[in-house]
């Protein structure tokens, strides 16, 4: 056996072929034998297409069964597998097919108008499309070919998967992700939580970045266990299938939004082993509130794209809140001062990393990656954290000014951009500031010519081509400057405690 985690998990899922492994609400179900015969199908098309091991595949598509395995064909023939956001906007895909120079693109049915104009002149030699019903030009295409189960032998070295992630330069940064990254973090997952092959999990997440694709998925098929596949993520339907499920993961948003739910109770939570939150720092008043009304302490965990999990509070112990607990098995972590030198215990410093989940680097940016790594491996990950004597992590902070909104990770510098090429704004600062939903809120303070129209649904209507809605400032601020520091620094710091209590006044 090689190291491809496409064998990994399927030696994982064997004993359990005909069992279901996603259960798709209204449309059937699909056992491990169906996801391993319609990867076949999906590797065939990717061998018949000249694409090689190595090759990047762009896709941009909604979640099913068959995203699914065209994801695991991927895998199995070597590929490197480049998801995106569906609702990234055609102008924010052209970056994503520059950068990543990929041979063929994948998207929705509806979308294929609008995006092949892109791949003129780009690295793409292929643009299928691939619906939630097994429609679209790429399930035809597998319709004459002979499935094709060989599996490309890879090494833990090799790269697997490349998932975007940026900083405060705007531009995202392709975060080379191998095969072994991928198989040691699961491993190390099922073994911290306890995973059984009876589980179900729930799983409500979307499928193009590291929870709802790797860290949820990944621990199932390592135990050919079952998963109620919702489409998204609804308070009801989610309430609907809890009594079905032992393992629900989720966004701090998601548990928010069923304690929004009023009859939600103990009685919805019975059957579940296990809540566990990620993506996004959990509140303490959510973790106190979801315990009185369900029963249940969820477990938190802490992880980046570049790292997958790193840090989980126990299975069998005191899961603190505000805290994101231990290093994994096979994860080493230390929180250091801005000399490099380890802090003494319960001191805030940078939270660095190293284990055989780390990456292996970013794409095509030698410097950025050099920057990302100490001399002795570890990898900075600019958040801002205390270590307790017996190693537990707690996190105080971040080191940029990364907002995550409902889980999904938000670069304020790309929005920035935008919104200075709107006529009339001259400068903008954009910050998270704290809300009851979504954890943070996108909110932009704007400087304006002093004869503009200031018009916040113009704005938003522009940005409209430009940005994913998630990404829309949720609020637009008109300020006459932006407080600076004596190097001339916007201090997004004061902006950010000067209306942190805003939308506690205004939702």
């Amino acid at each position: 056996m090689s190291e491809n985690v496409f064998e990994v998990l399927q030696a994982g899922f064997a004993p359990a072929l005909d069992r279901p492994f996603l259960r798709e609400p209204g449309k059937g179900s699909h056992t491990y034998r169906d996801l391993v015969d319609r990867s076949a199908a999906f590797a065939a098309f990717l061998r018949s297409t000249g694409c090689q091991p190595g090759d990047r595949v762009v896709v941009q598509v909604d979640k099913s069964a068959d995203a699914i395995a065209f994801y695991m064909a991927c895998l199995q023939t070597g590929c490197i597998y480049v998801p995106l956001n569906v609702a990234y906007t055609p102008s924010e895909v052209a970056y994503y097919l520059e950068n990543a120079e990929p041979r063929l693109l994948i998207c929705r049915p509806e979308d294929e108008v609008k995006l092949a104009p892109l791949i003129q002149g780009t690295s793409v030699e292929h643009l299928l499309t691939l619906g939630g019903a097994r429609d679209g030009s790429l399930a035809e295409a597998c319709r004459s070919l002979e499935p094709d189960f060989e599996i490309t032998p890879r090494q833990a070295s090799d790269q697997a998967t490349m998932l975007y992630t940026s900083g405060t330069t705007g531009k995202p940064k392709g975060a080379r992700i191998t095969h072994g990254n991928l198989a040691s973090n699961a491993r190390a997952l099922t073994e911290t939580w306890g995973w059984r092959s009876d589980d179900v999990l729930l799983h409500a997440l979307p499928i193009f970045h590291v929870h709802g694709l790797f860290i949820a998925l990944h621990c199932a098929m390592l135990y050919g266990s079952t998963v109620e596949f919702l489409p998204r993520f609804e308070p009801k339907a989610v309430r609907a299938l809890l009594s079905r499920a032992t393992v629900f993961m989720g966004v701090p948003t998601f548990y928010e939004r069923l304690l929004g739910e009023p009859d939600f109770c103990r009685e919805d939570c019975s059957h579940i082993r296990l809540f566990i939150s990620g993506s996004a720092p959990l509140t303490e008043s959510t973790f106190r509130r979801f315990t009185e009304r369900s029963g249940h302490r969820i477990l938190e965990r802490y992880g980046m794209t570049e790292t997958g999990i790193l840090t989980s509070n126990p299975l069998e112990g005191e899961r603190i809140e505000g805290t994101v607990g231990y290093p994994l098995p096979g994860v080493e972590a230390r929180v250091v001062g801005e000399d490099g030198e380890p802090c003494p215990p319960d001191e805030v410093g940078e939270v660095e990393v190293h284990g055989a989940g780390v990456f292996r680097g970013y794409w095509n940016a030698p410097e950025k990656t050099r920057e990302s790594f100490r001399a002795d491996g570890f990898f900075r990950t600019g958040d801002l954290g205390t270590q307790a004597h017996d190693g537990r992590i707690t996190l105080v902070g971040r080191g940029s000014d990364l907002i995550i909104s409902g889980g999904y990770n938000i670069y304020p510098k790309e929005i920035e951009i935008c919104l200075e090429e709107i006529p009339g704004i001259l400068e903008s600062a954009v910050v998270g500031l704290p809300h009851p939903d979504f954890g943070e809120a996108v909110t932009a303070f704007v400087v304006t010519e002093e004869s503009s129209a200031f018009d916040a649904a113009q704005i938003d209507s522009l940005l409209g081509d430009r940005l994913a809605r998630f990404k829309h400032p949720k609020k637009v601020f008109r300020v006459s400057s932006l407080p600076r520091n004596a190097m001339g620094k916007i201090q997004k710091a004061l902006l950010r405690s000067e209306h942190a209590k805003f939308y506690e006044t205004t939702e």
